[in-house]
C-alpha cells in the first residue's frame, strides 16, 4: 500500500506518526510524510532519508473571529491544495492524521478523492482539529478509552499510543551518561517540557535548585532554545552536574539513566514514560485545549508511579518536596505500577497499521 500520514505541528504528533509509518515499512509499503513547516518537525525527521517528507501549509484555528482567522483560512487553503496536487502523484491507498490542524486539510483531501481516512486521538479529550478530523474520517483510533464517549457517532477502537523504534533499542548505561557529560553513581533526574520545552517548568526548577547544591543528584534539563543558555548558566552556579539541551534525539538514553522525570502531560510524553516504566511528576500546561493535559495526568497517575502537580501550586517547596521524596521512595511512592491495556506502546503501531491495511480489502 501507499500510505500518507500527516503527523505535524507538535512532538505529540510527530513522533507517533514515524512509529505508525516504521511499522508500515517494515511491512513493505510506501510512506508520505506530511508535516508543518515549524523547525522542530525538520529537525525531528532531518534524517529519515527512508520516508518522502512533504511540508504542508497549516496554522491553528483562532478562538475569535479576527485578522488571525482570515491567515487560518489563506493557509488550510494552501495546504488543501498542496495536498490535492501531492496526492495525484503519490497516489496513496490511505490516509491517517495523528491530529491537530496538519491533519485536516490531508484528511478532507482524502474525503474529496475518494480516499479511506482514519484519525488517531492520543489525548483524553479531543481538540477542536479531530472534532473536525473525525467526521470525515472511516474510523477513530484513540490512546485512551475514556476518550471515546466524545465521538458517540463514529466507529472508534482504542489502540494506544505507539512509539518509535528508537526507543526500544538498547541503551549502553555508560556510553549515554557519557554522551550527556553526567556523572554515574548519582541520582538522575529529567526535566522534560514537551518538544519545544516549557518555561514555566524551566523557571521553576531554577528554584529548587539550592535544595541539591552539596546532594548526589544531578540532572537532565530539555529546555526548548529560549532557555537554554539561561538554564546552563544556572545549574554552574549551583555547581550541580547537568545535561542542559533545547532538544535531544536521542531519548532512549535520557530515559534509561533517568530515575524520575518531571514533565508536562502530553499523550506522546506519557506513553513514552510508560514504556521506560519512570516515576513521574507531572505538571499539565494548564492552557492546553479542553484543558486535556490535565485529564491525561489524571489517567496517567492512577494506573502508574506518578503525581499531578498543578502549574499553580508548583513553587519551591511543593516540586522540591516532590523530588526529593520521589528519588528517595522510587517506584513505591504509590505502589507497583498497573499499565491499562489503552497505554499499550510496544502493540500500538503495529494495531494501527492492522487496521490501516484491512481498508483495502
Amino acid at each position: 500500500m501507499k500510505v500518507a500520514i500527516a503527523c505535524g505541528g507538535t512532538g505529540g504528533h510527530l513522533f507517533p506518526g514515524l512509529a505508525v509509518a516504521e511499522v508500515l515499512r517494515d511491512r513493505g509499503h510506501e510512506i508520505l510524510l506530511l508535516i508543518s513547516e515549524k523547525q522542530i518537525d525538520a529537525i525531528a525527521v532531518g534524517n529519515r532519508k527512508e520516508f518522502r517528507i512533504q511540508k504542508i501549509p497549516a496554522v491553528g484555528l483562532t478562538r475569535i473571529v479576527s485578522i488571525q482567522s482570515l491567515a487560518f483560512a489563506v493557509k488550510f487553503m494552501d495546504g488543501l491544495i498542496a495536498c490535492l496536487r501531492t496526492y495525484r502523484s503519490f497516489k496513496p491507498d490511505a490516509i491517517l492524521g495523528m491530529g491537530g490542524f496538519t491533519s485536516t486539510g490531508p484528511i478532507l483531501a482524502g474525503c474529496m478523492t475518494g480516499l479511506p481516512t482514519f484519525i488517531h486521538e492520543s489525548n483524553a479529550i479531543p481538540g477542536k482539529a479531530n472534532r473536525l478530523n473525525a467526521l470525515l474520517s472511516r474510523k477513530v483510533l484513540l490512546g485512551f478509552a475514556e476518550c471515546g464517549p466524545y465521538f458517540p457517532k463514529k466507529a472508534v477502537e482504542v489502540t494506544g499510543t505507539p512509539i518509535r523504534d528508537s526507543l526500544r533499542s538498547p541503551v549502553d548505561r555508560s556510553r549515554a551518561l557519557k554522551n550527556m557529560r553526567l556523572k554515574s553513581g548519582l541520582r538522575t533526574v529529567l526535566v522534560m517540557g514537551g518538544s519545544q520545552g516549557a518555561h514555566a517548568i524551566n523557571e521553576a526548577l531554577i528554584t529548587v535548585l539550592p535544595r541539591f547544591v552539596g546532594k548526589q543528584v544531578q540532572f537532565i534539563h530539555l529546555s526548548g532554545k529560549d532557555d537554554e543558555n539561561h538554564l546552563n548558566e544556572c545549574y554552574g552556579k549551583a555547581g550541580i552536574p547537568a545535561f542542559v539541551s533545547a532538544f535531544y534525539d536521542r531519548m532512549e538514553e535520557a530515559y534509561t539513566v533517568a530515575d524520575l522525570a518531571v514533565a508536562r502531560a502530553g499523550a506522546a510524553s506519557l506513553t513514552e514514560l510508560s514504556f521506560f516504566d519512570l516515576p513521574t511528576i507531572l505538571i499539565p500546561y494548564p492552557f492546553a485545549a479542553e484543558n486535556h493535559q490535565f485529564f491525561n495526568a489524571e489517567i496517567f497517575a492512577r494506573h502508574r508511579t506518578a503525581e499531578v502537580l498543578e502549574e499553580s501550586r508548583v513553587n519551591e517547596d511543593t516540586l522540591g518536596s516532590l523530588i526529593e521524596r520521589f528519588l528517595k521512595n522510587g517506584a513505591m511512592v504509590h505502589g507497583p505500577a498497573v499499565q491499562p491495556p489503552a497505554f499499550g506502546p510496544d502493540t500500538a503501531a503495529n494495531r494501527i497499521v492492522d487496521i490501516i491495511e484491512k481498508s483495502r480489502k
